[in-house]
């Protein structure tokens, strides 16, 4: 029999003696939570970091992926891909394998948009392109677009461009390209003025929301870039959005941050679906983290 119930995947930065930071301090908070959630259930719980050489993951029923967030490290992510194709095999993935490997690559963009889910529009440019970041702009005919990698987290090479950046940006881009692929997006004035709207959804259902703010002069609304978090209360229009996004996905994912911008038209649009690592603020919603919990009991331990 498993020695453990659930395993909590975290990065090797936040298992213990994490530097008293804020950051650090709110991931630690979060997986408590979680962690804390799991034991009110009965269940056998234990927190480790992804790439603990010494861990059998034979001994856990099921593992659910949280702040993993150093695999988009240089080097790190062939070692998580690596990981997965070992571990998929000897235990339960949270979400699973497959979702994760549609998921972690932004050209799931594309099959959302198929499925009737609005999107910003996209470039996708393939690893190898031949063309210039600069005749790739002027073809798209955006003013001031956004240039990110397919694979990323954390805003990693992610650039608004415009005519005093785009010759230095360029230079970046023609050594990126060569070893991965990218997007050039149309940018959504929305994100600035509004913001970015976040709902946590689990087994399907919301949940609690936030939404994101850049500070000014940025459009980039996550903290590393000093972006804020503020309370939200969403529309009945913006939970059915953000469940219908969650219901396209097949299997639908027992977590799931649905992040969505109103587009340059005002309608809402996905601007990321986050089923790998999300951060879901538990720590802003009284019992979401027992909501998440909830899903978890329902499909691996009824």
């Amino acid at each position: 029999m498993p020695k453990y119930d659930i395993v909590l995947l975290t990065d090797s930065r936040f298992v213990v003696d994490c530097p008293p930071n804020q950051y650090a301090d709110n991931v630690v908070l979060e997986d408590k939570l979680l962690f804390d959630a799991f034991e009110q259930k009965g269940l056998k719980v234990y927190k480790t970091n992804w790439d603990n050489p010494e861990f059998d993951w034979t001994s856990t029923k099921c593992v659910i992926i949280r702040t993993t967030w150093d695999i988009y490290d240089d080097g790190k992510f062939e070692q998580f891909q690596s990981w997965l194709e070992r571990v998929k095999d000897q235990t339960h993935l949270i979400n699973d394998y497959e979702t994760i490997q549609w998921n972690i690559d932004k050209h799931y963009l594309q099959d959302l948009d198929a499925r009737g889910i609005k999107t910003p529009p996209t470039l996708f440019i393939p690893k190898g392109e031949t063309k210039t970041l600069e005749e790739l702009v002027s073809a798209s005919g955006w003013e001031s677009p956004i240039l990110k990698p397919a694979i990323s987290g954390g805003g990693r090479h992610t650039y608004k461009l415009d005519n005093n950046n785009l010759t230095e940006v360029a230079s970046t881009f023609s050594e990126l390209i060569k070893v991965e692929s990218m997007l050039l997006q149309e940018f959504q004035q929305n994100v600035v003025e509004k913001g970015e709207l976040t709902l946590m959804v689990f087994d399907g259902k919301y949940s609690h929301a936030v939404l994101k703010k850049a500070k000014a002069g940025d459009f980039r609304v996550q903290d590393d870039f000093g972006g804020t978090v503020h309370d939200y209360e969403p529309s009945s229009e913006e939970i059915a959005f953000a469940e219908r996004v969650v219901s396209v996905c097949d299997p639908v994912p027992l977590q799931a941050r649905v992040d969505f911008i109103w587009d340059n038209e005002g309608d809402l649009c996905v601007s990321e679906l986050e089923l790998i690592e999300p951060e879901l603020w538990f720590r802003n919603k009284k019992g979401s983290a027992e909501a998440c919990v909830d899903g978890v009991v329902k499909r691996w331990f009824c």
